[in-house]
């Protein structure tokens, strides 16, 4: 494709461990400092305020008759809705990178939404990582790891994601008491995650009733960059960069999230809109899941475990 992207002849894709060179996990012994996720997350509410108070600005610049919303021509805050998405210049934690008619033709990353756990940072090696969030790939763990069956676990029938090309694979967490589940890192409020070594962490809280079975999600791999790759892609036009709100991304953890790419380009407005009516976005693409997931997988049929095994030559969440 004359780029390097992650799953495509790069470091950030290479087999093995991603513990190692570029794809070493974040340090899960070091915890996010709340204060920081906090103040991340009031700065991520006012930034969309002005956002939204600039949209209906030039609403009402192009058509005066238009109904303006409360409060709009003052100084106070508009009233965001429960479900926001717009454009961000710079990537950030927390933000979700969605893929552009650019990649209309990879196997692996089109039409995808990427939520982004870590941005790392210039010259180290813990660079840019997150996971796909609308890739299902129609089975269960219990098909995937056939011990999961014989032994009482919490986790057998959750369903699971193809999260990304990178070995390694990572849970993430739905909470609405972050101060419960320690020992996880928190990305944004209310949604935290963890590397395939945290299960018996997770387990642990379930026991306890901090969480529930549907406030997990597992993924299959992750994606992962160089810091300067990934700003890269960006420039080239690969992917869309987005801040959304809370409630976006747990409703696609807790729901189906096959057209959460349309979602996020229809709130964020303007020319992302016309992404989605593109040669093929007319339709929600559901099947097209199923196409990426036979082509990871060989063809989806009657032995998921065998198939889900192709998909990544590394042991699957345990």
């Amino acid at each position: 494709m004359g780029f390097a992207h992650a799953g495509h002849d790069d470091a950030s894709a290479s087999a093995g461990d991603a513990s190692a060179g570029l794809n070493k996990p974040h340090d899960e012994s070091k915890s996010s400092d709340p204060i920081n996720v906090s103040s991340s997350s009031y700065w991520r509410d006012v930034r969309a305020n002005l956002v939204r108070r600039e949209q209906v600005s030039q609403e009402l610049f192009v058509d005066p008759s238009a109904p303006a919303e409360s409060k709009a021509s003052s100084g106070d805050p508009v009233q965001l809705p429960q479900k926001w998405a717009h454009a961000i210049t710079m990537p950030e934690a927390g933000c979700v990178l969605v893929a552009t008619e650019a990649l209309d033709d990879d196997s692996i990353f089109e039409r995808t939404v990427i939520f982004l756990l870590k941005l790392g940072s210039r010259g180290t090696f813990d660079g840019p990582f997150g996971v796909i969030l609308n890739r299902p790939l129609y089975t269960k763990i219990k098909h995937v790891n056939p011990s999961f069956r014989d032994q009482a676990t919490p986790f057998g029938d959750s369903p699971l994601f193809f999260g990304g090309p990178v070995d390694m694979s990572m849970f993430l967490v739905r909470t609405t008491d972050s101060s419960r589940v320690k020992g996880f890192e928190e990305v944004i409020p209310g949604i935290c995650f963890g590397f395939r070594t945290d299960l018996e962490k997770a387990a642990v809280l379930m026991k306890s009733g901090a969480i529930k079975t549907p406030d997990l999600r597992f993924y299959v791999g992750h994606a992962a960059w160089d810091y300067e790759q990934l700003l890269g892609e960006i420039r080239a036009g690969y992917w869309a960069v987005a801040s959304c709100s809370t409630e976006l991304i747990s409703d696609a953890l807790t729901g189906d999230p096959s057209c959460l790419w349309t979602e996020i380009l229809q709130l964020m407005g303007g020319q992302y809109s016309e992404l989605n009516r593109s040669k093929t976005a007319h339709r929600c693409f559901a099947h097209l899941h199923r196409d990426i997931a036979a082509d990871g997988r060989a063809v989806l049929g009657a032995e998921p475990e065998t198939e889900a095994r192709q998909l990544v030559d590394v042991p699957l969440l345990c």
